[in-house]
């Protein structure tokens, strides 16, 4: 650690703070936080935390949710302009609209999502909880959204219900084609292709395994290969290159970059910590409801 960092572990210590942050987060925020994980660890870590100042390294979502499952705790987001525009595409109108079409069907949110729209929901999920939740809920008729592709992912794992899909999709992972897959191949004929769910369809097809950034992280760990291309952020890259240096990883496509993941630098980190600034309040009777659909996604995906 540099001197930066330490100043932030040291931080850290005097305020009581736990520290989380997001695989897409960059490689010194990584370096410094207590837990780093995809966005059901995190959800779960905030739940159960016990320091009285959660410090959030994500986008804005992520935060709310820490402070949606443990609303007695302080919890801080560094960088206060870090959204997430899939996150943006849908409003609790969307969700009300959708109700009328669709009377019977459950309502199932992905996580990046605001806390208003969770509220309006029944349930909500991460992509490595998203098929245990949907199969587990007793109607046969879901409403999945706003994500698109993961909800095309997750339908086809469960072809037992009927799936209704928003058209939201995540402005990073929507941009890789099937022949990026093709042309990744041609250069590295010896690597695994994995990707993320938040794919479109195409490529999930075309990949040797698609799941969570936790998810691929693991099947690298785990998993002999000469080789294996990324298809998600590049932070996963760089934080398998940092663990698993005998790996062999490349990034699937050049432009798999989420600047909003990119905001949090070690300077807001620690103006985070020593002032208290960027607190997030969430108002009680909407966190009321956005909390029961992150503790029904905990207690489904169990």
């Amino acid at each position: 650690m540099d001197e930066r960092q330490r100043h932030i572990r040291a931080l850290a210590g005097e305020k009581r703070a736990l520290i989380l942050a997001h695989f897409y987060q960059t490689m010194d925020i990584q370096e410094v936080a207590d837990v780093v994980g995809d966005s059901f660890e995190l959800a779960r870590q905030a739940r159960q935390a016990t320091h009285p100042l959660i410090v959030l390294c994500g986008v804005r979502f992520m935060a709310e949710s820490a402070k949606l499952l443990n609303p007695d705790k302080t919890v801080l987001l560094p960088a206060p302009d870090a959204g997430c525009p899939m996150a943006d595409m849908v409003t609790p109108d969307d969700v009300t609209a959708l109700r009328a079409k669709h009377p019977d069907a459950a309502f199932l949110c992905y996580v990046n999502s605001s806390a208003a729209v969770k509220a309006a929901c029944d349930v909500c999920c991460t992509s490595s909880s998203a098929v245990r939740v949907a199969r587990a809920l007793p109607h046969r008729e879901i409403v999945f959204l706003p994500d698109q592709n993961l909800g095309h992912f997750v339908a086809a794992q469960v072809p037992e219900k009927r799936f209704h899909l928003y058209d939201g999709y995540c402005i990073v992972h929507h941009l890789v084609r099937a022949e990026d897959v093709r042309a990744a191949r041609r250069a590295h004929p010896e690597c695994l292709v994995l990707v993320h769910p938040e794919c479109p369809p195409a490529v999930v097809a075309l990949a040797d395994f698609a799941g969570s950034t936790a998810e691929i992280l693991r099947y690298v760990e785990r998993r002999e290969a000469d080789g294996f291309l990324i298809g998600t952020e590049v932070g996963v890259v760089e934080r398998l290159r940092a663990t698993a240096p005998d790996k062999r990883v490349f990034l699937l496509k050049p432009s798999l970059l989420c600047r909003n993941m990119k905001k949090t630098t070690l300077a807001d980190l620690a103006h985070a910590l020593e002032t208290g600034r960027e607190a997030v309040e969430i108002d009680a009777a909407l966190a009321q409801s956005a909390r029961r659909t992150l503790d029904r996604m905990i207690a489904l995906s169990l």
